[in-house]
């Protein structure tokens, strides 16, 4: 078994999704020793936003030529790690409604045509990547969760629960560190405490 790490906040040490992620893949290697674990820290190694050089390139094989560019092949890479990973931890933070760009770069590594996903006859969309397990390690300062006021701004589970959904994977655990900034910060280390239970507990 294979499983892709991926963190995306920029906050280092000091981040609830990063914290939260870590619980969960402890989790994960208590339950499987023998787990093999790929680990990528989107905010120390960016990729660059997507253009449309590497556009060409998404889902082939590099050619000699281009195989020492190093953007060229992170992009395989991430292609590469995404489709051989079982299970994908995910640390989220919600930046301005929605997910980091840095994760955003990542994305649009992996959702590509005929790699991840494919259009049938009928117009309809077919996902490729069926048999994944995600868990998405979600932390954001306010209140976004179902019935909260906020509720419509966010942008962040929803937007990555349709990506993933539209590559076929139908297993995606959600686990939340929410209001992390509400009452001066007050029931940050509670809210944390909590989450992290929750990852234990997969």
């Amino acid at each position: 078994m294979k499983l892709l790490h991926i963190d995306s906040s920029i906050l280092g040490d000091s981040s609830a999704s990063r914290q939260v992620s870590a619980a969960a893949v402890a989790q994960f290697r208590k339950k499987d020793p023998s787990l093999e674990v790929t680990s990528l820290d989107l905010a120390s190694d960016p990729l660059p936003h997507l253009d449309v050089e590497a556009l060409s390139w998404l889902g082939k094989e590099l050619t000699p030529d281009v195989s020492a560019r190093p953007e060229l092949v992170a992009s395989a890479r991430a292609m590469k790690d995404f489709k051989a990973a079982d299970i994908l931890v995910i640390g989220v933070p919600m930046y301005n409604l929605s997910i980091p760009s840095q994760l955003k770069s990542w994305i649009d590594r992996i959702m590509v045509a005929g790699q991840t996903f494919r259009y049938t006859s009928g117009g309809a969309i077919e996902g490729l990547a069926k048999g994944k397990k995600i868990v998405l390690a979600v932390a954001r300062g306010g209140l976004y969760g179902e019935g909260s006021p906020a509720a419509a701004f966010e942008h962040q589970v929803t937007y990555l629960k349709a990506v993933f959904g539209m590559m076929g994977v139908t297993d995606i655990t959600v686990i939340e560190a929410e209001g992390l900034a509400t009452n001066g910060g007050a029931d940050r280390a509670r809210i944390l405490s909590d989450a992290e239970q929750k990852a234990g507990a997969l």
